[in-house]
């Protein structure tokens, strides 16, 4: 018998799925049942599966992530004038509430350019409604967290990046409050604190953490946050830098798109980001 996470993950690759198709037909705007017919499922069990897996509809969850949602979210949001009031109302909404539990440093120019020496790292697997995460962690904090599709590479590439540390496979409590906040529940008043510990320029670290002030549910631009750190004319270098952001979902780089409305990139597969995207969506606007 499937454990519950399993059999979630198992629905969320079908509407991973279903997303892509989405995205592919949109203008030709399929309904429930094409998209039920693609999937090689009834239209009744489709709906099943949304409803479990997200907890409303399809036809609900797809305007979410439709490019006239996006637009007119970043148009609303990131209109000047409108800009401290969002900002200030973010903070002190429940849509911001796991946000402010995240705080980091940066890695001193000697831990990260040895190749993490003296450095000891602990690192786990974890399932999640959204797919495998490696979670890593020092003493200091959680250093990566990222979604992956084989577990081999994914450990290679964590020594490769930090080639001098000692490593070892192991659950560390810091992991397991990621993934509590990871479930996505905002309406969870015992959410713990998170610190992360990570590898990165000046201009990185200051990029990461103006996506930390994104509130749940809310999207931006890459030229909204090249305004935002202070550097206008950088928003190519804030899409790259956005790119190499090392921790999935609590840096929610997932919340940024280009000014067209459009998805842009996503280091972990753009249908993941449709699908966090949509999920916040639906979860906020459950609290309205």
């Amino acid at each position: 018998m499937k454990d519950n996470f399993s059999y979630q993950h198992e629905n969320y690759q079908r509407i991973a799925k279903a997303i892509a198709y989405i995205q592919v037909h949109f203008k030709e705007q399929p309904d429930l049942t094409t998209v039920a017919d693609y999937l090689h499922l009834s239209p009744a069990h489709f709906q099943r599966l949304f409803t479990e897996w997200v907890g409303t509809s399809p036809k609900k969850f797809l305007q979410y992530i439709t490019l006239s949602y996006t637009k007119s979210l970043l148009k609303k949001v990131e209109s000047p004038s409108l800009f401290d009031t969002t900002y200030e109302a973010g903070l002190s909404s429940t849509s911001r509430l796991h946000d402010l539990f995240i705080q980091f440093e940066g890695m001193t120019p000697a831990e990260y350019k040895n190749g993490g020496e003296k450095l000891i790292i602990s690192n786990s697997f974890h399932q999640t409604l959204f797919g495998t995460v490696h979670i890593a962690s020092t003493e200091k904090g959680i250093c990566k967290l990222s979604f992956i599709e084989d577990k081999g590479i994914a450990l290679q590439e964590l020594l490769e990046e930090y080639p001098n540390a000692s490593h070892h496979e192991e659950v560390k409590d810091i992991h397991l409050q990621a993934l509590k906040l990871l479930q996505l529940n905002t309406e969870n008043i015992d959410l713990p604190s998170i610190k992360l510990h990570l590898k990165g320029s000046e201009f990185q670290l200051k990029v990461w953490e103006a996506l930390l002030q994104i509130p749940a549910g809310n999207l931006r631009s890459y030229k909204f946050i090249a305004d935002q750190i202070g550097s206008p004319s950088a928003s190519r270098a804030v899409g790259s830098a956005i790119g190499k952001n090392p921790i999935a979902i609590l840096i929610p780089c997932h919340r940024v798109l280009q000014t067209s409305g459009r998805l842009g990139g996503y280091r972990w597969g753009l249908e993941r980001k449709s699908a966090l995207i949509g999920w916040e969506a639906v979860a906020i606007n459950k609290e309205d």
